[in-house]
Order: C-alpha cells, then sequence, then structure tokens
C-alpha cells in the first residue's frame, strides 16, 4: 500500500480530499494530515510519504517553501500542488522542484482520479525497476567477491565505496556446524559478535560450495572478532549453550588491502580442510597454526615410514612401554600433521599400520588370546573417524588392549611413567582426562591412585613441575616473562604469575632480581 500525506490549512479542505475518491481502491493510504508549511515539513521529514499533496499558500511556509525544503533533504516521492490561483507563475517554481502535477481548486474528481492513477502506476514502475537494479547489483556484487576471494579481481576497475569495501584491514573467516551430525546451525555470524550489519557496513556473508564466507571489513569488526577469540582461548572450552559450542570457525590472516583478500581466504579455507587435525572440542582453527613448510620438511608417507613406526610400535607394546608408546603416537601425530599427503590418504596409512601391528603381535603371540576388532572393523572404525586424535584415541586403547593380554605391570610402573611424560611435556595443555587413555585408565581412578602414589593433585604435581622450570629459566635467561610463562605451559601470564607467587612466595620478575644479585 502505498502512503500519501495532505498539507492544507483549510480544515474542509483536507477533510474533502479524503473523501473525494475511494483511495484505498487506488491502493493508497492516508498516514497523515497539517494544517501549515513547518508542520508538513516535519511529517514528510519524518515519514516519508509516497505522495504529497500540498496547498500552495499556507500559513508560515508556502507550498513551494515546503517543496524546496524537503527536496534538500533528499525527498524523492511524488508531489500534488493545490492551487486556487491558475497562475503560471507558481507552477514554474513547483516545476523547478521536480513537481509534476498542478491541480486547481476546487479539485475535479475525474481529475484527481486521472492523476492518482498516473501516480500508481509510475510508482509500480519505479518499484520493479528498482527491485531489478538491488536485483543485480547484489549479483553483481557477488560475483565480484568471488573474483576477489579467487585473487582474479582487478582492484583498478572497481569502485570500492560504491561496493561499500573501502577499509583499512580485512579477514576472512569460514564458519560451519560444529557437530557433524547437525541439521541446521541455530545462530548467526552476528550472534557470535553482538553487532549489526546494516548494509553490510561491517562484514559480508557469501557461500562458497557450501561454506559460510565471511569478510570482516575494518579494524572495529575485527577487534570484536579477536575479543571474541580472547574470551574463547580463556574459557578454554564454550559455555553450555552458547552459540560457539554448536559452531566450527577457520580464520585466515589480516590484510590490508583488497586484492591481498584471497590470501587470508586461502588459509581459512585449508584450515577448514584441514579440521581432521584439531583437538578434542576445539571450535576455532587460526592461521597460526598452519603447519610452516619453512620448519618442518613436508613428505608423502611412504612404506619405509610405516615400517619404521610399526617396528617402534610393536616393540614399545612387547616391553609394555606405555610411555613410550604414548610419545611414539605422538611423534606420529605431528608428522602427519605436517604431511603432504590429503586426510584420505593419511587415514589409509593409519590402517595399514594398525592391521600391520596386529599381524605382527598375532605372529609372536599366537598362543594369546588377545581380543582384535574384526580387519573389516578396524577399516571402517579408521575411516568413519571424523578427527586424527580419535584415531589416536582408538590406537592408545587397542595398544593397551594388547599390553594388558600379553602382560600387566604394576600401577607403581605405570606411574613412573607418567610422571615421566608428564616432565617431558610440562609445556603442553595437560590434562588429566587426556593422558588417562593414554596409560590405560579413566581419569576418575587415575586421579586418585595418583594422588595416593604421588602424595599430591595431578594438577598440583603439573603446577611444581612448571614451577620448578621457570625458575630456572628466570635465573639462567634473559626471556621475558611472558615468554616462559608460554614455555611452561600457562597460555596466560597472568594465571602464571598468580601460580608463581602461590609456590614461591614472589613474583617471577621479584625472584629474578633477587638470584641476579647474589650472583
Amino acid at each position: 500500500m502505498n502512503t500519501v500525506f495532505i498539507a492544507d490549512d483549510e480544515l474542509i479542505i483536507r477533510q474533502g480530499l479524503k473523501c473525494i475518491i475511494e483511495w484505498e481502491d487506488y491502493g493508497f493510504e492516508i498516514i497523515g494530515e497539517a494544517s501549515n508549511g513547518e508542520d508538513a515539513l516535519h511529517f514528510i521529514a519524518k515519514h516519508n510519504p509516497d505522495v504529497v499533496m500540498m496547498d500552495i499558500r499556507m500559513p508560515g511556509m508556502t507550498g513551494i517553501d515546503v517543496v524546496k525544503g524537503i527536496r534538500q533533504n533528499g525527498y524523492k516521492g511524488k508531489i500534488i500542488i493545490l492551487s486556487g490561483y491558475s497562475d503560471f507563475k507558481y507552477a514554474q517554481a513547483a516545476i523547478r522542484y521536480g513537481v509534476e502535477y498542478y491541480l486547481t481548486k476546487p479539485i475535479d474528481e475525474q481529475e484527481l482520479s486521472e492523476t492518482v492513477q498516473e501516480i500508481r502506476q509510475l510508482l509500480h514502475q519505479e518499484a520493479k525497476q528498482r527491485n531489478a537494479h538491488n536485483h543485480y547489483r547484489k549479483k553483481a556484487h557477488r560475483m565480484i567477491l568471488y573474483d576477489i576471494f579467487a585473487g582474479k579481481e582487478h582492484i583498478d576497475s572497481i569502485d570500492l565505496a560504491e561496493l561499500n569495501l573501502n577499509a583499512s584491514e580485512y579477514q576472512v573467516v569460514i564458519y560451519e556446524k560444529y557437530s557433524h551430525h547437525a541439521t541446521t546451525m541455530p545462530y548467526r555470524f552476528s550472534d557470535l559478535l553482538k553487532v549489526t550489519n546494516e548494509d553490510n557496513s561491517s562484514y559480508e556473508n557469501i557461500t562458497i560450495e557450501n561454506n559460510e564466507i565471511i569478510l570482516l571489513k575494518g579494524r572495529f569488526i575485527i577487534k570484536k572478532f579477536e575479543e571474541f577469540l580472547e574470551h574463547y582461548e580463556r574459557e578454554q572450552k564454550p559455555q553450555t549453550n552458547s552459540p560457539l559450542d554448536s559452531l566450527f570457525i577457520t580464520y585466515g590472516r589480516i590484510v590490508h588491502s583488497v586484492d591481498e583478500i584471497h590470501i587470508s581466504y586461502n588459509e581459512a579455507l585449508r584450515l577448514l580442510q584441514r579440521r581432521f587435525f584439531c583437538e578434542y572440542k576445539q571450535h576455532t582453527f587460526g592461521y597460526h597454526q598452519l603447519p610452516e613448510v619453512t620448519q618442518h620438511e613436508t613428505c608423502p608417507l611412504s612404506p619405509d615410514i610405516l615400517q619404521d613406526y610399526c617396528e617402534k610400535l610393536t616393540g614399545y607394546i612387547q616391553a609394555i612401554k606405555r610411555n613410550q608408546v604414548a610419545e611414539t603416537l605422538k611423534e606420529l601425530e605431528q608428522k602427519l600433521y605436517y604431511s603432504s599427503d590429503d586426510i584420505s590418504e593419511i587415514k589409509l596409512f593409519l590402517t595399514d599400520l594398525y592391521l600391520s601391528i596386529k599381524e605382527k603381535i598375532s605372529h609372536l603371540y599366537h598362543n594369546v588370546k588377545i581380543p582384535f576388532p574384526r580387519n573389516a572393523e578396524i577399516i571402517n572404525t579408521i575411516n568413519e573417524k571424523y578427527y586424527l586424535y580419535e584415531i589416536i584415541l582408538f590406537f592408545t586403547e587397542q595398544f593397551e588392549m594388547i599390553m594388558q593380554s600379553i602382560g600387566n605391570p604394576s600401577s607403581s610402573s605405570v606411574m613412573d611413567d607418567i610422571i615421566r611424560y608428564i616432565e617431558h611435556n610440562y609445556m603442553d595443555n595437560i590434562k588429566l582426562e587426556n593422558i588417562a587413555p593414554l596409560f590405560g585408565y579413566n581419569s576418575s581412578y587415575l586421579g586418585k591412585i595418583f594422588n595416593k602414589k604421588v602424595g599430591m593433585g595431578f594438577n598440583m604435581f603439573i603446577d611444581q613441575v612448571r614451577i620448578r622450570q621457570s625458575k630456572d629459566l628466570l635465573k639462567n635467561t634473559d626471556l621475558k616473562v611472558y615468554e616462559i610463562s608460554e614455555k611452561v605451559g600457562y597460555r596466560n601470564v597472568d594465571y602464571f604469575h598468580t601460580k608463581f607467587k602461590k609456590y614461591v612466595n614472589q613474583s617471577p620478575a621479584e625472584y629474578r632480581k633477587y638470584h641476579k644479585n647474589i650472583f
């Protein structure tokens, strides 16, 4: 329904205009009226009606003055000027301000009816053209974004301001459902950052090959995203019913020009393709977690590598060396992370590795009843896993089952292995629930026997190992406190300060100063 506003200083004229024709039959609704120019000007500015019917002479401001004011304020609607005067100078003044309709009083019903019908058709055509323009503009905008992400767009040939792509910084984010079994994503990206995105002012949203792509534009929205990531890292896992609990997010680096956006996009896309390497309950995957080829040689998995790991793991299993088995699996995990093979080839490699170990153990211990899964079950289990850590955990459980079958050591021996493992891996994010499966225990039971055997809780023991190492680094290196904090396994330097003071009764800086003065 189109809208109409009437302005005339005579009440009887306004009432007559409302009744002279059936406005609703023509697709119009009268939304307001005014008796003077100033009120008319304010109403039009606030409500932006489609059609204004206005007397040429009104108290305070003439109709022409009002027309001039609203046109200067950007009003684009249709205007019908009403006058009891037929002097051509009024028509001339009205025409200068884009008034196409000029009716003299008393208003003729037939003439008004024809004018309203003409305006209705014109408004309909303009709306149709506007919708078509917006449709093709959005389509062109989308195609340009495709080319920008692909690195094909020539930036000199596009108007960045027109496309609302002018910004000092850009960053690409991709998000999808966290659970592979979920059917829909209950949250939008704006829910995560708690921002509005009117006219795509903060970010662009586009779907490419079923991936939901976000282009962050400008420092404000990128800062909001950084704060969101920092909050997640601080919590280490999403809270129940939080938006992140149902989403998985990858993000590329921040770039500073449109022709570099494809770099950030390719990094986010590669991370999405490498989701297989994520840790347990990991919901974000950033560009800094991509393998650095300059530091690690990427090479394809070969039969020689397979044979090497088969022999090492088989030997450790026979010797009931849980710690060495755990270390070897961790080493294998790292090698696979930097491998140049795709995920399907890695899964095939791991399947061959397990089947080779099974064959060797079965041959060496043919008199022992070991409850191995059938080969088809092993192949299906590994192939159906979504993450590498799930396959490593499957290996750990299977190797523990084999060691239990061929000879179980005492809990004291296992505890020594666990302590050695902690002392060599204290800089990692060690948790009881992650350690327990590596040594064949559930976390609750391991926590109890650890406390009993060692005389303190698991977390306290790790803290003491880390604090001992940090004291050595404070005395013997010039590393900054935050660098030492990271080296010994504390991601948050404030948390490191708190722990250090708790166990040493000094801050790290005070401890370093005291020992520097002594020596």
